[in-house]
């Protein structure tokens, strides 16, 4: 007892590893505390489930090692440690696995190693200790890129080429084989090589070396081949920038994966570049640019020129040999690899100085030899050219850059035949294959490169003016852009055609131009024919006005009684405002309920400083390396067109992409702007070329319309906040008094103030107002408060948490759900109302919903709200039931829980407030309970089953424009308040019209079409939004009955951005009728607050820039990027062939080797299959 007493029961905090495989042999370390006094005290007591675990190593009381033994099948269990105290589980399951070995690859290597393999197969990250071998040969495990499905190895050296027929991985006790099951062929054995019956055969033609190797037939699941030999690179000459594509030709080049070309100077790194393999006899590699190199050996001549007299005395030191001290060096003509003698006649002919020498003389000073060097894997005799491979030339000749002049005055008249570009040193270090000549989009193919002069043939039609990835030009001219090799690009100047071309015309064109004439008469045969039938409507449009005006008056008085009381409430909200402030959501929630509404836990939510706080994994540093591709312009922009030229690339995944996207660009706005930009402009160009171009922007069929979405809300948040955010609350206040000072049936949300005919409560239901006096313990005095006799006991409690906390955020107060509402009735004592309890009535099956009517609630009655209490009303509330057998309505008032299934066997009692639904007793349909208008008894508010004959409309009519009639203003301010013009307004609403004015102007696109673009972009993509979702800025509680009502006004702000009229008619809709006679002024509003957007002065590069900045920097680290980067790359997954592709074909990408470098946040990843951790 004393020993028990001193030595608690274990505890557990560590244990790792936490699977292995089935056979055992896991060696599982325990870390934790009172893990015994001596190694008895735990042996033979430790187990994963029922299997023990045999004791390997212990340090007293904190630490244990045992290794696991083997099981029959997989399955988890818990760890148990035992002592004499008793026995702990852990609170993690141990996991036994089989691990499978399905394959490998690549499949070839050098003998040399250092090939990197990927092993596939399942469940390979498991275990203590795992080992590999091909056949004898053991790979090395990288555990750092290991994963369930994918694990790296590197190989070890080979004594000779073979292939391997046998991969073995061994985890702790398991040992898996994966085995080729091809059939062995006749092999030859030749030097070392495994092949069937052919022959090696090497031939040379025009100096260049053909091989061709058989492939090798042998049964083998992996290939050890010869190292890779090098038998020849051209050309030997590159500028200082490098880029130039180097031809290598070899042997067995193709057993290298990822093979660099490296240049160094007296075995000094200089630097390198990533080659592309087409064969095993032949790859390309781009020379690596030594600019600063260059630029220091330039400074060290100028240097020693300074203190030589002889311009050709002084030695190049490191950085090369004089080319005429030396005994020779490569010529110029590097395509024949010939040599000149140190001896100056090599250049001289018996006339004199050629011009080629002249130009030989001036430029020697500039010219830097390097040797070439190859990194592939473990090979490393190809990393030193000049020791081991003696009788190829690998000295490069690195030149000073060409330099291509601009046209003068940056455009160039072109009258025909061919364009001449002026230079100087043009084809030193480039022939007519190494350059690249663009006008616009289109080629200019060249036909000489001399030393100070290229000519190329432009098209015969002037391109269209863009540079050549086809931005746009302001001046209306295509860029004349010349490219040498992968690094050098000069801007040449823009191009102007200036072709006089006779036209005939045939007679064709006379039979099409009779053809329009018939065309033409039929038309006004239409036309004539439709000005009829436009007259009869625009009588009947007529006489709907004179009706509508009619009934207007006929409420007029109304309306003016109402709007006077709701002024006064407003006023008392207003004063309360100033000293309380707006609830406005901060900007993480703002940006959440706009990017992903309806998303409440999303992984970008993790804050980025505890990601900093932990230790970086292989996914990380594989989403910062994905984060440099999504900062390339062209890799985003062909990954963004790649994705959307995809099936099964759905509108949720659009509106996904487009805001991970945008979360990934928060920090860098500017960057988010150009390419806002350039996706705009493409979406301009399509829609322009469609039968409906001013549908553009109106839905969201693209990734750029949610992107410019998101864009708009970051640039105009702090203008809401600041400015128009006041207005639009007061506006949301106005509707939420207006609807509540009547009856709103708490189960179908019709209300008797209402703005949508759907929500219009259609019975005439006789209420009366009731004023409690609200007593809180920490309320020194007490609360008036209004309410309605016939208000549930939740709309009760709704209206009385309104008042007692006023403008404070909905978050932050209690909801109506966790308070009960005491009635202090004198010396009756206290009661809880409910909403139901044993007093409710039921009326055929229909339980009503208690109101302050039915406890005879009277005026001045006291009230208090209380911490809820359980019972078993209360249970039956809180506990959601199963989605299929229940219609689950929530809001701020009450939830109210409506059966939904007759065969479910659950017979809950339906629930009606002021209108029961008129169905069968045994059965409610959902539609007809939630949106139906029932009637009830004028006396008793649904006494029977029976229905008295519905209002007729007009009566409905006018109780809509009595509501409409008293907020009426707050509408107008509102309206009045977004479209207007000032020093507020955020310098992105400028940029947008601009871009769209210019796109307008360079398509000549109608002004019609232009003033819809521009309703799309802003009023309709970004106001309507939040005048229908006022919780997406505010943090306030927007109930159906509401949203019903914002929806009308967005309604009517859509038609009034609208440049086509609407006809009404007897059919047209209430929401249609209510605001026909203010639509044209409030069109007025919009096409003036687009002339005075136009009349601004225009926003300059660097304003925008500037401006975007702060926005970047107010909104730094407010989201992780990491894990919004790994949402992302699971549609690089999903759609990695087309990605690549389209990598590969576009030439932007090409040059900058996107797809190698997307591949290699591939091979970073480790393979796995989806991102998400």
């Amino acid at each position: 007892m004393a020993r028990v007493h001193e030595c608690p029961r274990p505890r557990i905090d560590v244990i790792k590893p936490l699977s292995g495989p089935i056979e055992g042999g896991t060696l599982i370390t325990i870390e934790g505390s009172n893990l015994g006094i001596r190694e008895e005290d735990v042996r033979g007591k430790i187990s994963v489930g029922k299997v023990p675990c045999e004791l390997v190593s212990y340090e007293i009381s904190v630490k244990i090692e045992c290794r696991t033994g083997a099981v029959a099948h997989e399955f988890s269990a818990p760890i148990k440690v035992a002592n004499e105290a008793g026995y702990t589980e852990s609170t993690v399951q141990f996991h036994f696995k089989n691990i499978q070995l399905n394959g490998l690859q690549p499949t070839i290597g050098p003998k040399s190693g250092g090939t990197q393999i990927s092993l596939i197969g399942k469940y390979l990250n498991i275990g203590s200790h795992i080992r590999a071998f091909l056949d004898e040969y053991e790979c090395h495990i990288n555990v750092t890129q290991a994963s369930s499905s994918r694990l790296t190895c590197i190989t070890s050296e080979s004594t000779q080429p073979e292939p391997i027929r046998t991969l073995r991985l061994v985890v702790d006790g398991a040992n898996r084989t994966y085995t080729c099951n091809n059939p062995i062929f006749p092999l030859i054995h030749s030097k070392g090589n495994f092949y069937s019956q052919h022959q090696i055969v090497s031939t040379e033609q025009d100096n260049a070396y053909h091989y061709q190797i058989p492939t090798p037939r042998v049964c083998s699941i992996f290939n050890y081949t010869q190292d890779p030999r090098i038998m020849q690179i051209k050309p030997l000459r590159s500028f200082a920038s490098g880029g130039r594509v180097l031809t290598v030709h070899g042997l067995y080049l193709n057993s290298i994966q990822k093979p660099e070309i490296e240049v160094t100077i007296d075995n000094e790194y200089v630097n390198k570049s990533a080659c592309i393999v087409i064969n095993s006899n032949q790859m390309e590699c781009p020379s690596p640019s030594v600019h600063l190199k260059f630029v220091e050996y330039k400074v060290s001549l100028e240097q020693m020129q300074t203190v030589s007299s002889s311009p050709y005395a002084s030695s190049l030191g490191r950085y090369g040999t004089d080319i005429f001290n030396k005994g020779s060096t490569q010529s110029r003509d590097y395509s024949s690899y010939t040599t000149i003698s140190n001896s100056t006649n090599g250049y001289f002919s018996e006339q004199g100085v050629t011009a080629e020498a002249a130009t030989f003389v001036k430029t020697r000073e500039t010219q830097l030899n390097l040797q070439i060097g190859f990194i592939m894997d473990n090979v490393h005799w190809v990393r030193d050219l000049s020791k081991y491979f003696q009788n190829i030339r690998s000295t490069i000749v690195y030149v000073t850059d060409p330099k291509y002049t601009p046209f003068p005055g940056d455009v160039k008249l072109y009258k025909g035949d061919t364009l001449v570009i002026e230079g100087e040193q043009l084809n030193i270090a480039a022939d007519e294959y190494d350059v690249n000549v663009t006008i616009g989009t289109s080629p200019c193919n060249i036909t000489s490169l001399a030393l100070n002069q290229l000519v190329c043939i432009p098209p015969d039609k002037q391109p269209a003016p863009t540079d050549e990835n086809g931005l746009e030009q302001p001046n209306s001219l295509p860029l004349v852009i010349v490219r040498v090799g992968r690094n050098l690009r000069f801007v040449i100047g823009h191009l102007k055609y200036d072709l006089h071309k006779s036209y005939s015309f045939s007679n064709a064109l006379v039979a099409i131009v009779i053809a329009i004439l018939i065309a033409l008469a039929a038309l006004f045969v239409v036309l004539v024919i439709y000005r009829r039938k436009s007259t009869q409507a625009e009588r009947e449009y007529k006489r709907i006005q004179i009706q509508m005006i009619t009934l207007e008056s006929n409420v007029r008085s109304e309306c003016k009684q109402a709007f006077a009381e709701l002024q006064t409430d407003m006023t008392d909200l207003a004063a309360d405002l100033e000293s309380s402030g707006i609830p406005t959501l901060d900007h993480v929630n703002y940006i959440m309920k706009v990017f992903f509404p309806g998303v409440s836990d999303h992984p970008i939510l993790v804050a980025p400083k505890l990601r900093m706080n932990t230790p970086h994994t292989p996914y990380d540093t594989a989403m910062l390396q994905f984060e440099q591709l999504i900062s390339n312009k062209y890799f985003l922009l062909a990954f963004i067109e790649t994705l959307e030229c995809q099936k099964t690339f759905n509108i949720r995944d659009k509106v996904n992409v487009a805001s991970l996207v945008m979360i990934v660009l928060m920090n860098k706005m500017e960057y988010a702007t150009e390419i806002l930009k350039c996706l705009l402009l493409r979406l301009v160009d399509k829609s322009v070329m469609g039968k409906h171009p001013h549908l553009m922007l109106r839905r969201t069929e693209s990734v750029v319309e949610k992107m410019l979405t998101n864009y708009m809300a970051i640039c105009m948040y702090d203008y809401l906040k600041e400015y128009a955010g006041s207005s639009l609350f007061l506006l949301f206040k106005a509707i939420k008094h207006q609807i509540e000072k009547g009856l709103v049936d708490a189960v179908t949300h019709e209300a008797r103030y209402s703005l949508s005919e759907q929500r219009l409560l259609h019975e005439q239901i006789p209420h009366s107002v009731v004023v409690l006096q609200i007593v809180q313990d920490d309320l020194d005095e007490k609360i008036h408060c209004k309410v309605l006799d016939w208000d549930t006991i939740s709309q009760v409690k709704s209206k009385i948490l309104d008042a007692l906390f006023k403008n404070t955020p909905f978050s932050c107060r209690p909801s109506v759900h966790e308070v009960d509402l005491e009635w202090r009735h004198g010396r009756g004592g206290h009661l809880t109302l409910q909403d139901e309890d044993l007093t409710t009535k039921t009326i055929n099956g229909w339980k009503r919903l208690n109101t302050l009517a039915h406890y005879g609630v009277k005026e001045s009655a006291v009230m208090s709200l209380i911490a809820r209490q359980g019972d078993g009303y209360h249970i039956h509330y809180n506990k959601q039931p199963p989605y299929h057998n229940f219609f689950y309505m929530k809001n701020s008032q009450s939830h109210i829980i409506i059966n939904n299934d007759i065969e479910s066997g659950l017979q809950l009692p339906r629930v009606f407030h002021l209108v029961k639904p008129d169905v069968p007793d045994n059965y409610m349909n959902i539609k007809n309970a939630v949106f139906s208008g029932g009637t009830v008894s004028t006396t008793t508010c649904s006494a029977s089953n029976e229905r008295v004959n519905k209002t007729i409309p007009e009566v409905y009519l006018t109780r809509l424009l009595a509501t409409k009639g008293t907020i009426q203003k707050f509408v107008d301010d509102f309206f009045a308040t977004i479209l207007a013009i000032n020093e507020e307004l955020p310098p992105a609403v400028k940029w947008l019209f601009d871009l769209l004015d210019e796109a307008a102007r360079r398509h000549d696109v109608d002004l019609e079409v232009l003033h819809a673009w521009k309703s799309n972009g802003l009023p309709l993509r970004f106001w309507v939004n939040f005048i229908k979702n006022p919780d997406f800025i505010f943090d306030v509680n927007k109930t159906i009955t509401l949203d019903s009502c914002l929806s009308v006004i967005a309604q009517t702000f859509m038609d009034a951005c609208s440049t086509s009229e609407h006809r009404l008619g007897k059919d047209s809709p209430s929401n249609k009728l209510l605001f026909a006679k203010d639509i044209p002024q409030y069109r007025k509003m919009v096409r003036q607050f687009y002339r005075e957007v136009t009349r601004l002065p225009q926003i300059s590069d660097q304003e925008m820039y500037t401006a975007m900045q702060q926005i970047s920097v107010q909104q730094s680290d407010e989201f992780d990027t990491i894990a919004a980067l790994k949402e992302l790359y699971i549609y690089v997954t999903k759609y990695w062939d087309e990605i690549i592709h389209a990598l590969d074909t576009d030439s932007n990408c090409t040059k900058m080797n996107l797809s190698h470098k997307l591949e290699n946040v591939a091979y970073t990843l480790g393979g796995e299959e989806t991102p998400a951790c």
